[in-house]
């Protein structure tokens, strides 16, 4: 479709403002990160690094990073097994509620984040038992970046047509050298993009895990809101905002990346199911 100069210009307007909107609160973020007053005024006075190499060298801003750290890792390798096992089950197989299935494991990231909260606590502490740790984070977040890695998965699927898992059974492979010969490489890269947002998506949750972390435990978004009210520490928080964001666009870059590869897919499949009948034809 070719648009004309004036509705070109229209879209490349809209677009700008839209980008915009999104990314200049994060630009003033970057630009108080360096300023060289501990008070916030417009526009800064001077600049610094100094910020920065406080945040580096301040214990606590290391131990939250390391939880945060561990519960995205966590968190994303439950997530894994749990969603790809279900958007299998959803993609692949026929059987009664299989839609109603499906609307449930979506469920969760949609629904409040304090709700989640509330429910998640209350039933590790009231029901379980259980006393609040960096555990009970982890299954928190689990919770929703199952979603992640579902969605990822069960749209390849979909769009990988069944046949050639049906010609892997035909030619005799078993059910474990059929996912690991022919589903398994068509799907790879749908399982990478996942596990990188669901990463992501947990390393900068804050709503769940305020009502699921334990005493004496923070992880890097916690700290930065414990933080945020206090005036001396106003300019680290600002700088270890700026390497949050950082962080966080690497496997959001690296996911939107894995999603494009379309060819190396497709390559995969064919690669699979010669693989498949090599197995089989051998003694």
């Amino acid at each position: 479709m070719r648009l004309s100069r004036r509705a070109r210009g229209l879209l490349r307007f809209g677009v700008g403002v839209g980008m915009a909107f999104i990314y200049l609160p994060l630009l003033v973020i970057f630009i108080y990160a360096f300023n060289s007053s501990k008070i916030l005024k417009w526009p800064p006075p001077g600049w610094t690094f100094e910020w920065f190499s406080k945040a580096f060298e301040s214990e606590s801003v290391r131990e939250s990073l390391l939880t945060s750290v561990e519960a995205g890792a966590a968190a994303t390798a439950i997530a894994l097994l749990l969603g790809t096992l279900a958007a299998i089950a959803v993609a692949r197989h026929r059987f009664f509620g299989r839609e109603t299935v499906s609307f449930l494991v979506i469920l969760p990231i949609a629904l409040p984040g304090i709700v989640t909260g509330v429910a998640l606590s209350n039933t590790f502490t009231q029901v379980l038992g259980i006393s609040l740790s960096l555990l009970t984070v982890i299954v928190g977040h689990a919770t929703f970046c199952i979603v992640v890695i579902y969605n990822n998965v069960v749209a390849r699927l979909r769009r990988t047509s069944g046949s050639f898992e049906e010609a892997s059974a035909d030619l005799g492979a078993s059910t474990w050298q059929t996912f690991r010969f022919v589903t398994f490489p068509s799907m790879k890269t749908a399982l990478a993009a996942g596990a990188l947002l669901a990463f992501a998506l947990s390393f900068d949750e804050i709503i769940v895990t305020t009502f699921t972390i334990g005493a004496g435990e923070e992880t890097l978004p916690i700290w930065i809101f414990r933080n945020l009210f206090r005036p001396k520490e106003l300019p680290i928080v600002d700088a270890v905002a700026v390497i949050v964001i950082l962080i966080s666009i690497v496997p959001v870059y690296l996911a939107h990346r894995l999603s494009q590869e379309s060819g190396g897919i497709a390559a995969g499949k064919g690669g699979g199911a010669a693989e498949v009948a090599e197995v089989t034809a051998a003694p």
